[in-house]
């Protein structure tokens, strides 16, 4: 197994929940050449930082015809996937269209993984680490890890210069409304009446789909030195959150800053943490027994911050 191609898609915490099957398989063979298709801004947290040596786009145009049937496939990409000894799918092919379109190809080891984490199936890590034991590769290790370039921490350093230690990181959206904690409670918890008045190194994590939380945090914190970091490249968001403390829900930030190495305090609410949540020794859930998110006092948070203080 000179060459191996993983195909991996989903979102952030998808493919971070990934990493502990992709780093026994990298561990188990140091020199293979190993590649990743996934979505680019993604699954460049591999490229080159221990997992892959390249990473490509899967949203690139000509790949769409390998999800048709009887489709003529193009012959650079016939012969890219043809050029490894195997590959590792977690795409959701339930008719097997794409498998047979690799197999056209003269793809011949293929091993599918599963593309949905299902209910009672245990940790979702384990859960896609199947693919790798196949290979009879023992994974015992769940932890994410990720391991940020040179170049990424340089870019951290100069990010964080005129931020005073120590350095809590907050990320205060998700993918769904429902796994958020009010942003009244996020407000309520840095107020100036708060415990935790006098923190001043407070970074606030967002992205696209946070601009509404974001807008309404800098009106509440317009005189406060609080730093914002939006959009950044996801790399450089792993190296700014390593070595802060980190609080934020059910997400892929949350995932990111896991593996990155951050003392992460992650609130859940309707998601089973025993499915979803990083199984990383620094992460700790806070979770309100009646699974909802809104039940969780600020003063609960408050004293798991200043316990990891």
């Amino acid at each position: 197994m000179n060459r191996i191609l993983v195909i991996r898609g989903g979102a952030i915490g998808d493919f971070i929940l990934t990493l502990p099957a992709l780093k026994a398989l990298r561990d188990a063979r140091p020199q293979t050449h190993m590649e990743i298709l996934g979505y680019k801004h993604i699954a460049v947290v591999a490229e080159k930082r221990f997992y892959a040596q390249a990473v490509h786009s899967i949203e690139y145009g000509p790949l769409a015809r390998f999800f048709a049937r009887n489709s003529e496939l193009p012959a650079e990409l016939a012969d890219y996937f043809a050029s490894f000894d195997l590959l590792i799918s977690y795409l959701y092919d339930p008719d097997r269209i794409f498998e047979t379109n690799l197999r056209r190809c003269g793809v011949q080891n293929l091993i599918c993984g599963p593309a949905r984490i299902v209910k009672n199936g245990g940790h979702a890590a384990r859960q896609l680490a199947r693919p790798i034991e196949e290979l009879g590769i023992n994974v015992v290790d769940f932890a994410e890890r990720i391991f940020p370039s040179v170049e990424d921490r340089e870019f951290a350093r100069e990010f964080l210069t005129s931020v005073p230690l120590p350095i809590i990181a907050i990320h205060p959206g998700s993918g769904s409304h429902q796994k958020n904690w009010p942003l009244e409670n996020w407000i309520a918890l840095f107020s100036p009446s708060s415990r935790l008045a006098n923190l001043e190194g407070l970074v606030v994590i967002s992205g696209e789909a946070d601009e509404a939380q974001t807008e309404r945090l800098e009106r509440e914190w317009k005189n406060r030195d609080f730093r914002f970091a939006r959009n950044l490249p996801l790399p450089r968001l792993a190296a700014v959150l390593e070595r802060s403390i980190f609080i934020g829900h059910d997400s892929g930030i949350s995932h990111l800053a896991a593996a990155a190495g951050a003392n992460c305090i992650l609130l859940f609410g309707p998601t089973d943490p025993d499915v979803w949540a990083p199984k990383n020794e620094n992460v700790r859930v806070l979770r309100p027994p009646s699974g909802r998110i809104d039940d969780l006092r600020i003063e609960t948070v408050e004293a798991a911050l200043a316990a990891a203080l």
